[in-house]
């Protein structure tokens, strides 16, 4: 529709919008229609008149329906007391793409709540404030309408067999991949903080039916709460247009690589500098899991751990007895109850004078490529032992398969985490790191490889074809791995001593 137009129909919903409660979030409804002049009408009048009445906005997105589900919506809004606007897109955007016009409307509005309703009527319009109320209350940013909650629920409200067997596997999976608990992740009944919604890349997201999916991981990447009230499942003479097969490709694929992002194979998860707490990775093939066993050969002593992100590592090193004093440039949550002491630096400038010295053991574990000047730290490092303490240090290989191809094929470009996270200034082959500890006037004790990290892919542990399947990877990794080391090796671990 044209400009004048979408003016003229939000200068009338302006005329109609109600006094908002003080103190009250400004909530404003988007509901996508696709073909929807049989159902639309019913659904916007079966919003409860207490919410209708306290509603910011309502913005139908006609998405360029082949029906007069825009003629039938303008006829609507003439008789309505809804504060309401109905806009037509010339052409159709997609279900993610309708969507993303929405949310940037809820932006540009500034309300502080939007709400995702289907105009198809298949998810009840009456439960609408049972979405809200979380987000206003804050304690979410979140909140997905469930039709899985309640046991049978989704069955008895005329859920076809195969899309309940799916929906359950699909979440599953998803699950178990990113590490979420969600009884669902396909309704497509939802409302956001609007201020959650802006932190999101929105406009590298599918304008597909996997867009939904999208918005998930990345509310989970921002670390955003995420909360699930229970809604009835209602299937009526609604259309489907959703291809069941391509869907459930896109939301597997779209998982695997969040995944695999995280792991640092592909481009960032979201844009900008990453300041969440580095991942740990107990597995006993890992490289905490091997920095663990030398710590365990350690008598209790104090230990330096450089780099403790959230203290989860540390706290795993006072478990074993030592008393454990941790440095690192962000202070994040709970990282002072994971350890005995946490002094905040920055390590371009070396270590503060606060750490003390005379240490039995200092840890760095995937540290020494975050700084300029590494030489200096891993010297600096040494003068606090004592006379015969040991310096343990991680550093990941350059040399590795997945940068080598990505240099080989002219794609080099950093990554969120792993071998190319964007926050690297440093890059270690084998020799050149080696090289590296005898110019810092070190000498090597000990040297070990691991692999790629591919067993944290599953997050529950349990028994399943998921967990086979990694755990089958896993092994054919570490068998290249040692007979490969500067190929297969994703790190290399070193104990240290002065020379």
């Amino acid at each position: 529709m044209s400009t004048h137009h979408l003016d003229e129909h939000r200068r009338q919903a302006i005329e109609v919008r109600q006094d908002p409660v003080p103190g009250s979030p400004r909530v404003g409804v988007l509901v996508v229609a696709y073909n929807a002049a049989g159902t639309l009408v019913q659904t916007l009048a079966r919003m409860p008149a207490r919410f209708a009445r306290k509603v910011d906005h309502v913005l139908v997105c006609d998405d360029a329906s082949s029906d007069e589900t825009y003629e039938v919506g303008l006829r609507f809004q003439s008789g309505s007391t809804l504060p309401l606007t109905i806009v037509r897109h010339e052409q159709n955007l997609g279900y993610g793409g309708n969507q993303k016009h929405g949310y940037g409307w809820a932006i540009e509005q500034e309300l502080d709540v939007v709400v995702l309703l289907h105009g198809d009527g298949q998810y009840a319009p009456e439960h609408i404030e049972d979405l809200v109320a979380p987000l206003a209350a804050g304690d979410a940013d979140a909140v997905f309408g469930s039709r899985m909650m309640v046991p049978g629920g989704a069955r008895a409200g005329g859920m076809p067999l195969y899309k309940y067997v799916g929906n359950r596997i699909l979440t599953g999976v998803q699950n178990r991949l990113v590490g979420l608990d969600l009884t669902e992740w396909h309704s497509g009944y939802r409302a956001y903080r609007v201020d959650a919604l802006v932190d999101l890349d929105l406009a590298s997201y599918s304008d597909g039916f996997d867009f939904d999916t999208e918005i998930i991981l990345g509310l989970h990447a921002q670390g955003k709460r995420i909360a699930e009230v229970p809604i009835p499942t209602y299937y009526g003479d609604e259309i489907c247009y959703v291809n069941g097969m391509k869907y459930a490709k896109d939301v597997t694929l779209d998982v695997l690589k969040y995944r695999l992002r995280g792991l640092g194979f592909g481009t960032p998860i979201e844009a900008g500098r990453d300041e969440r707490a580095y991942e740990l990775k107990p597995s006993e093939h890992s490289s905490h899991g091997v920095m663990l066993d030398w710590l365990g050969q350690v008598p209790p002593t104090g230990v330096l751990d450089v780099g403790c992100s959230d203290g989860q590592f540390a706290a795993l090193i006072g478990r074993l007895g030592h008393r454990v004093t941790g440095v690192d440039l962000v202070k994040h949550m709970g990282v002072s109850e994971r350890m005995d002491r946490f002094v905040e630096a920055d390590l371009n400038q070396g270590l503060p004078a606060e750490v003390g010295r005379d240490y039995r053991t200092i840890v760095a574990g995937d540290v020494l490529e975050h700084v300029i000047d590494p030489q200096s730290l891993l010297a600096d490092l040494a003068d606090r032992l004592v006379e015969d303490g040991e310096v343990i240090v991680s550093v990941p290989n350059f040399a590795h398969w997945y940068p080598r191809t990505r240099v080989a094929i002219g794609r080099f470009d950093y990554d969120q985490r792993g071998l190319l996270d964007n926050g690297h200034v440093r890059f270690f082959t084998r020799a050149s790191f080696e090289r590296l500890v005898r110019r810092s006037g070190m000498r090597i004790v000990e040297r070990r490889v691991v692999g790629s990290p591919v067993d944290v892919l599953d997050r529950t542990g349990q028994d399943n074809l998921l967990v086979r399947v990694v755990r089958r990877v896993a092994a054919i990794d570490r068998l290249a791995t040692r007979v490969w080391p500067t190929m297969f090796g994703y790190q290399f671990l070193y104990r240290l001593e002065r020379a």
